[in-house]
């Protein structure tokens, strides 16, 4: 006999069984799907829709969508309406009966298109709709048909048996075609000369046809399948760069196509967006800066493929923020904002969804110049680095930043001049081309140890830390942004190159006599002068001062005891400020463990805060403490560590004594004699 299956184990079936039936639905009736979930206490049938306040536009939402409540940034209100293909029984809740199933022509009229029913008897297409076969048929609703431009509109009616007639065959496919069916850049013939339509069927569930989305789909009829679509769909005979080629607007766009080489690209098979700038957007561009692009072959190919997604992109697709990929490599943020299209939430699309053969064409009347087409001056004139870009100005440093070196330039933050901006001395001057790199670099192929050549001759090293990677006392801020010869890095402060040795920088600093008298007295002079990455925690004269005074003669006076503690201040690695997280174990090389760690923006040291952090040396890096630091074995006890207390011992006892003689009498009497004894003699039992 086989036992029944736990309920939880039913549970988990159940679930496994589900998700795998929605891993093979389209993402259309994923949505679907969802919306239903959501209107079903509303009766059998019923579907949540989302109505965009102020419009007529509705979507069938998704899980997102249905916490946000937005669509396009707009706020939206919930409906439950019918879903598609079934219809309310006076008297019942939900929607629990079937639309009538008919043909295609009956059933135009069940679902909001009547309208294309009319011009369907019109032009003589109903007794081809309403005999047997097997089509599909993008119906526009009747606001699609009155959104239609008048000329447009009278233009068609004008002349019902060709004009109307083919305009209705375009929308047709010759077999029954559901949104199962409709994957995302496909083409299907339509009945009109067999002229293809361009399917998109997007991961949010919006599924398009010529960039026309389908509000309700899949309506079945007995001869084939009604799709409600938002709009009336033209035919689509050019590729991209015949499109260019045509529109007078985009006269410049056309010849920097012709001088870029990508005429064949625009001309393939595939599923491209085109953002094609206008005449008016390249005139908006300095003379000079465009005269650079369109003299330079490479700026030029990556400023226009930075205009070209990989894939096709309909404006009725985009609900909300997404990132595009470009042909250039780079992303683009492509969202929407009320009915406008937006670019890195820009509205500078002029006109969307022009619809070729091999992708969509949007017009921009804004250039978008990719960081890769940037001179160093360009992309730190768009970032936070514009305090140092006019110190590099001030220098008479501006034609390596606009020239065709291969430089890497380490520009501070804005944020790293709060105190003041310097004055722009030959020593400024000097430190200034100390933050220019002889090469371009990208920051993720540095390694730890790395020596970096820069303009005023100094030898910069890099570490790479488990959160950071620094370059000597700064660290990284931001991502690189890599421009056509020369890469910016985002630095957290002014660099400070080593200018000698860990002794040179001691002996070159008064605050520091009586350790660099320390460090001779205890022999270690010839060790902080060779190379090596140490790190050194150097007590001030006010550190030694703070001693007192038998004590620090005693320590003056034995070498070996002086080494042992002046050892416990140095490290064999360099840690600069910018590493230190939360905290930082570092052992000294008198063997015990340093402990270094921030509280309030202050660098600490055992809990004991830096007086200066990073004076960098060619051999390490020094911190000034104004406290002289105790190895484990030389602090005082703590508390943890203290002995015990015999009358606190006695206090327990007695206390555990006399709750074991509450609990049980009979022991009473012992308990009582065991306390006198302990009165008596302090420290037994």
């Amino acid at each position: 006999m086989q036992l029944p299956a736990p309920p939880l184990l039913l549970a988990l079936a159940l679930a496994l069984a589900l998700s795998l039936a929605g891993a093979f639905k389209s993402p259309y009736q994923q949505v679907l799907q969802h919306s239903r979930l959501r209107g079903r206490q509303h009766g059998p049938n019923v579907c949540a829709v989302q109505k965009l306040i102020g419009t007529n536009r509705k979507y069938f939402t998704n899980c997102k969508q249905w916490y946000q409540r937005k669509i396009c940034g707009k706020s939206t209100v919930i409906s439950y309406e019918c879903c598609p293909g079934y219809e309310k029984v006076p008297g019942e809740k939900g929607c629990p009966a079937a639309l009538p199933l008919s043909n295609i022509y009956e059933t135009l009229g069940l679902v909001g298109s009547s309208t294309t029913q009319l011009y369907s008897d019109r032009s003589n297409l109903r007794p081809e709709i309403e005999a047997p076969g097997s089509f599909t048929i993008f119906a526009p609703s009747n606001l699609a048909w009155a959104s239609l431009p008048a000329e447009t509109l009278d233009s068609l009616v004008s002349n019902v048996n060709i004009e109307l007639l083919n305009a209705l065959r375009y929308h047709m496919v010759n077999r029954r075609v559901l949104t199962d069916d409709l994957k995302h850049g496909t083409s299907l013939p339509s009945m009109y000369q067999n002229l293809s339509l361009q399917v998109h069927h997007y991961p949010n569930g919006i599924v398009t046809v010529n960039c026309a989305r389908l509000l309700k789909a899949d309506h079945q009829a007995t001869n084939g399948v009604v799709h409600l679509i938002d709009k009336v769909i033209a035919t689509t005979t050019n590729n991209i760069q015949q499109i260019v080629e045509i529109e007078e607007s985009l006269e410049t766009l056309r010849a920097a196509v012709a001088a870029s080489g990508l005429n064949n690209l625009l001309e393939s098979n595939g599923q491209f967006t085109l953002l094609a700038p206008t005449n008016e957007a390249f005139e908006k561009i300095p003379q000079e800066t465009l005269n650079r692009i369109l003299g330079d072959p490479e700026a030029l190919r990556d400023l226009l493929n930075h205009h070209i997604l990989k894939s096709a992109m309909c404006a009725e697709a985009i609900i909300a923020g997404l990132a595009m990929e470009t042909l250039e490599g780079t992303t683009l943020e492509v969202g929407c904002s009320g009915e406008e299209l937006t670019l890195n939430g820009r509205p500078i699309i002029a006109n969307k969804d022009v619809v070729a053969t091999n992708g969509v064409v949007h017009f921009v009347n804004e250039l978008l110049i990719p960081d890769a087409a940037k001179t160093l001056f360009e992309l730190g004139q768009e970032s936070e680095v514009t305090t140092s870009i006019d110190l590099f100005r001030q220098a008479g440093l501006s034609s390596h930043l606009t020239g065709n070196e291969r430089l890497t330039l380490l520009a501070p933050i804005n944020s790293a001049f709060k105190d003041g901006i310097p004055r722009v001395d030959n020593n400024m001057k000097n430190l200034l081309r100390d933050h220019i790199v002889k090469d371009q670099l990208s920051s993720k192929y540095l390694y730890h140890g790395q020596k970096l050549e820069t303009l005023g001759g100094k030898q910069l090293r890099v570490f790479v830390y488990r959160n950071n990677l620094c370059i000597e006392n700064s660290c990284i801020a931001a991502h690189d942004k890599r421009g056509r010869f020369g890469t910016l890095f985002i630095m957290e402060k002014m660099l400070t190159p080593p200018m000698g040795t860990v002794m040179d920088m001691l002996k070159a600093d008064n605050r520091f006599s009586t350790l660099v008298a320390a460090i001779q007295s205890a022999g270690l002079t010839e060790t902080l002068n060779r190379p090596g990455t140490f790190t050194v925690f150097a007590p001030t004269n006010e550190a030694f001062r703070a001693m007192p005074r038998g004590e620090l003669n005693k320590l003056m006076g034995n070498a070996k005891e002086l080494s042992s503690i002046l050892k416990y201040h140095i490290t064999d690695e360099i840690l600069v400020s910018g590493a230190v997280g939360a905290l930082v174990r570092m052992k000294s090389m008198q063997g015990d463990k340093l402990e270094v760690s921030t509280k309030k923006d202050v660098i600490q040291i055992n809990k004991e805060p830096v007086a200066e952090s990073d004076i960098m040396a060619t051999n390490g890096v020094i911190y000034a403490v104004n406290s002289v630091l105790q190895p484990q074995a030389s602090r005082p006890q703590e508390r943890g560590d203290e002995p015990a207390d015999p009358a606190l011992e006695i206090f327990k006892q007695a206390s555990a004594l006399s709750k074991v003689s509450q609990r049980n009498p009979q022991l009473e009497p012992a308990v009582s004699r065991l306390l006198a004894k302990m009165k008596g003699n302090p420290g037994t039992i």
